[in-house]
């Protein structure tokens, strides 16, 4: 069944589009996090072009998000005033992004920065994960508690002027800080088109000292709208919204995050987290050898 991607300037099988966003989807319900970090490389390792890829995951990210972010703001999960300062800061990184986008666009250069973003974004954070992991399973094997982090905001976060109250947080720190944070991820989203939670989520916690009872919906608050703004701002700049494989991506997540959400409640968290690491490291060594060998064609003439 090929479907013709108009923005792509391809024909795709969208069974396995589908397929593609099932899989991103499964793992996102398993592991929690929004899966923007694996949609885009697994589209470029199938062959869609690199800008084409970063700037359609972005609004699957998005349709992604949604019913998690409803489910938070059921439970009283999200803090509003810290979520519209790290809003705030995304939509003015999103717009320093399109800037970048379009200069590295311009240059040449946008699918070896999106490639070299991945090796070296997937690679820190996986091995960050696997150490964390390893010594979270290690001590359980050994019955020995695992130690928890204690929650504290970053002493550079707590020398920062003109302090707020972020009452659902618990927390009475200065505003520029998850402002700042908002725009790296509002800059990463229009790069690589990742929702950020995976960076967003850990910061929270350990950079701001946020409360883990607001941290997963806050962060799928901001998420949400930083990545519509990236998905409007790409489209009307960089024209690199594919809108239909945006939707067969997005059939396949929702269904698959479904099964993923049923088959983490049968394996413990330990193991979930050191899988995922695993998975993330597998991935940015994928992209750093695509980036590595030597192309079929070294060079191509276009005809203007």
């Amino acid at each position: 069944m090929d479907l013709y991607l108009p923005i792509a300037n391809l024909s795709v099988n969208a069974l396995v589009i589908i397929g593609l966003g099932g899989l991103v989807g499964f793992l996102s319900g398993m592991f929690g996090v929004g899966g923007g970090f694996l949609t885009t490389p697994m589209l470029i390792f199938y062959g869609i072009p690199p800008t084409v890829a970063a700037a359609s995951a972005a609004s699957q990210v998005t349709g992604a998000s949604v019913s998690g972010m409803m489910a938070h703001m059921r439970r009283d999960g999200v803090d509003f005033r810290m979520g519209g300062v790290l809003v705030a800061g995304g939509i003015a990184g999103s717009l320093l992004g399109a800037w970048l986008f379009r200069l590295l666009t311009a240059l040449g250069q946008i699918d070896t920065v999106i490639g070299l973003g991945y090796v070296l974004l997937l690679g820190t954070i996986g091995l960050l994960m696997a150490r964390e992991s390893f010594t979270a399973v290690r001590a359980v094997r050994g019955g020995k508690p695992v130690r928890v982090k204690r929650r504290r905001h970053h002493p550079l976060v707590a020398a920062l002027p003109m302090r707020w109250r972020f009452y659902r947080s618990g927390l009475y720190i200065s505003p520029i800080a998850p402002l700042l944070l908002g725009a790296l991820t509002g800059v990463m989203t229009m790069l690589l088109g990742v929702g950020g939670g995976f960076i967003l989520i850990p910061a929270m916690l350990y950079l701001l000292g946020m409360g883990t009872q607001v941290v997963v919906g806050t962060s799928l608050f901001q998420i949400v709208f930083v990545t519509m703004a990236s998905t409007m701002t790409h489209s009307l700049t960089t024209h690199a919204v594919d809108l239909v494989l945006a939707v067969l991506l997005l059939l396949g997540s929702v269904v698959g995050a479904q099964f993923g959400a049923r088959f983490a409640v049968k394996v413990k968290p330990e193991y979930l987290r050191l899988a995922l690491s695993l998975i993330v490291l597998l991935v940015a060594a994928r992209m750093a050898w695509g980036l590595g060998i030597r192309p079929d064609e070294i060079y191509s003439v276009q005809a203007p």
